[in-house]
């Protein structure tokens, strides 16, 4: 199944202050993440949240599963040393 990416408003503002180097890797897994969803169980959060997070680099992409509706939603996209203070 082929699930559509789609991004928080927040998210799109955030991914102009990446470098062209790092931005070129992120979107890469981004669109790669639509097409191949990793297992849920080795990329879901510890804690109760909805939220799965991927690498890239030093940062991570944190996203939310509806499959109920075949949607992947970018909740945020952040170095990996303060992503997680600013989840929702």
């Amino acid at each position: 199944m082929k699930y559509s990416v789609e991004f928080r408003p927040a998210v799109l503002k955030s991914l102009k202050r990446f470098s062209k180097k790092d931005l070129v890797k992120i979107k890469k897994k981004i669109e790669n993440l639509g097409s191949n969803l990793p297992s849920p169980n080795t990329t879901k959060m510890k804690v109760n949240n909805p939220f799965h997070k991927i690498r890239s680099g030093d940062y991570r992409i944190i996203y939310e599963i509806h499959d109920h509706r075949l949607i992947i939603l970018i909740v945020t996209v952040g170095h990996r040393r303060d992503v997680y203070k600013r989840l929702p």
